[in-house]
């Protein structure tokens, strides 16, 4: 499991080191197999804004551009990201930054006009971006202040921390188990980050039957109905889903995911416009068969307890669900089952 220690220290903030934080969730069974930065080594990146945007009169892939890093003036730079534009937030290599590789910033002319630094992309500062284009530049988000360093502010010194998660402590699959364990070993408080309750707007339900309650108890899940078909997620979730090594797919699915990490309680969401009538809890039928999100088709045995509707199979109770069910981006109404 891979989690940001910045992450962990919302919950629990002992006053040691990442080096001693390794040794004790080692020596608490919590081996830890590598600890990691986000990003490559590089010192001079700033905050920039572009205030003004031009086409390079001798290049038509390039643009000239005005950038305020809140200097006394702005600084001329030549680029030629396929996404500059006026009033964007980007990294800027000012004149003396060294980028990854040990490659120096220098004033330059590029086709006879003056460029006085570079806007980076993520790949030039070796970091992994949900947002990075093909062959655009670093886009910062509309808040970012103009003229702080770049490493600071997307704390890209957070160390990331892998450990290896044994069968018989799966109380530690989530940051909030980490936590508890970090805070016993620590004598210092856990603190779960404060969260605003969202009052309930739909009050749809969904028919639901348990056929087998003695490996399931309990079954909950909500309707949500209105789902913009433009949502993204937020930036920041999507960092610490990539920090975690989960990809990102569609704002659902992200939360379930998010969910799971930080809390362990695995989520899943349903498209309720692909749903055949109510959902039931079942054991799976002989020979039954699902086509897993992964569109890897597998054939159930009787001993599966899965999530099914009137018709079919939906998914493996608590490990995958189904690819005929799953949330696409044209989804608008979601069953989230927990």
């Amino acid at each position: 499991m891979k989690f940001s220690e910045a992450w962990l220290r919302q919950w629990v903030n002992p006053t040691i080191d990442t080096a001693a934080l390794s040794e004790q969730l080692t020596m608490a069974g919590l081996e830890v197999d590598s600890v990691t930065t986000l990003a490559d080594d590089f010192t001079g990146i700033v905050v920039g804004q572009i205030v003004e945007c031009g086409k390079h009169p001798n290049a038509d892939k390039l643009n000239v551009c005005q950038v305020d890093t809140g200097a006394k003036q702005p600084f001329p730079i030549v680029c030629g990201g396929s996404n500059v534009r006026v009033g964007l937030k980007v990294a800027l290599a000012t004149v003396g930054a060294v980028l990854p590789g040990d490659f120096k910033i220098k004033k330059s002319k590029l086709r006879g006009e003056p460029s006085h630094g570079m806007i980076c992309s993520s790949k030039e500062l070796g970091i992994d971006d949900p947002d990075a284009l093909p062959k655009g530049i670093m886009e910062l988000p509309d808040d970012a202040p103009i003229g702080v360093d770049v490493r600071d502010y997307l704390n890209l010194d957070d160390p990331i921390i892998d450990i290896e998660l044994t069968p018989n402590r799966g109380d530690c699959a989530s940051i909030r188990g980490i936590a508890c364990e970090v805070g016993v070993l620590n004598n210092v408080p856990v603190t779960a980050p404060d969260s605003d309750e969202v009052a309930a707007t739909c009050d749809d339900s969904q028919a639901v039957a348990v056929k087998d309650t003695t490996v399931c108890p309990r079954y909950v899940g909500r309707v949500l109905k209105g789902i913009s078909t433009t949502a993204t997620t937020p930036r920041w979730m999507r960092v610490r889903l990539e920090q975690s090594g989960v990809r990102v797919i569609h704002p659902v699915v992200d939360v379930c995911n998010y969910v799971m990490l930080e809390l362990g309680q695995p989520m899943h969401g349903f498209d309720i416009a692909r749903l055949d009538g109510g959902i039931t809890v079942r054991r799976a039928t002989k020979n039954e068969k699902l086509t897993l999100l992964d569109e890897q088709q597998v054939t159930l045995r009787t001993a599966d307890l899965i999530i099914a509707d009137d018709k079919k199979a939906l998914a493996i109770a608590g490990v995958m669900g189904g690819l005929d069910s799953g949330v696409t981006e044209k989804t608008t109404d979601v069953f989230l089952e927990s």
